[in-house]
């Protein structure tokens, strides 16, 4: 692969990508569109091309984050992160910042096709996406909430798909456990962050605890479920107790990129309380994907 080529790659973060596209389809599950719908169903032709329309502006969004998040930071990569590929310079400052704006605008173009209340959903998320990158990934508190609400965004992108923001409240358990992972991050770089994941410990448990409760008092479907959130936490709590056992950057680093990918198996669960198993299971397909893009790119 031509290296410049692979240096865009390289910034958009392509194994993050399929979390994005799990955020948007579980949105979708919550807004009813899978509910009552089967394997063997004739499927409305215009409302699956709404759900590729928002999930292509979802990963235009993703990735436009972080390719500007790498833009913001490119100075202090010159210390940190020299691998990147601004620091390297395989990519200019310039290029990189058009080049995350093009994907911004594409992601917010998508939703708008979808509908008004989609794009205004999508605007909110660039404004809070450019938010975190330039100001809030500094602030020790506001800067996991400012991530945990992209991500709640996210999936409110995918609840607009019938044009209301019914069900909006649910968003709060991505912001919940996006917030538990940037706190992890935190340790990336030099380690010695044992606090912090304990805490992000506590606020992952809320996310299991509360996705129980929501399921079984709501009459949702727990039973189909619950492999589902076995596995999610099978997944997150396993990194997160070696990264505290021995809290080296490479444990942490582990722990974060487990959180990052396992938001694909949180959406799935999501997903299946709102329609089927097999709603889950195809959402869960992204996780492979995920895995495999992991070993050739960087997730962090």
């Amino acid at each position: 692969m031509n290296p410049v080529l692979k240096g865009y790659l390289r910034l958009a973060r392509p194994a993050n990508l399929p979390t994005a596209a799990a955020d948007v389809l579980a949105g979708v599950a919550i807004a009813g569109v899978f509910m009552g719908i089967f394997l063997n169903t004739d499927w409305n032709t215009s409302m699956v091309g709404k759900i590729l329309l928002l999930v292509f502006s979802s990963v235009f969004l993703y990735a436009a984050g972080v390719v500007l998040n790498d833009v913001f930071d490119h100075k202090l990569d010159k210390t940190e992160r020299p691998e990147r590929p601004i620091p390297s310079g395989l990519v200019s400052v310039r290029f990189a910042a058009i080049f995350g704006g093009v994907l911004m605008n594409l992601g917010v173009l998508f939703s708008f096709l979808v509908g008004p209340v989609s794009g205004m959903v999508a605007i909110t998320l660039g404004l809070s996406i450019l938010l975190y990158d330039a100001l809030g990934k500094h602030h020790s508190f506001f800067g996991p909430l400012n991530m945990g609400v992209c991500r709640g965004l996210n999936l409110l992108l995918g609840i607009t798909i019938m044009g209301d923001f019914s069900n909006w409240g649910y968003f709060i358990f991505p912001v919940l456990y996006i917030a538990a992972i940037t706190l992890i991050s935190r340790g990336e770089v030099h380690g010695d962050n044992k606090n912090h994941i304990i805490f992000a410990g506590g606020l992952y448990s809320s996310v299991i605890l509360g996705l129980v409760v929501l399921f079984s008092t709501t009459g949702l479907n727990l039973l189909e479920a619950i492999p589902f959130l076995l596995l999610f936490a099978f997944l997150i709590f396993r990194p997160l107790l070696r990264a505290y056992a021995e809290n080296s950057p490479k444990n942490i680093k582990k722990a974060v990129m487990a959180g990052v990918i396992s938001i694909i198996v949180l959406d799935a669960t999501l997903a299946v309380g709102f329609s089927h198993w097999w709603v889950g299971l195809i959402i869960l397909l992204l996780l492979p994907l995920s895995i495999f893009l992991s070993k050739l790119f960087a997730v962090t």
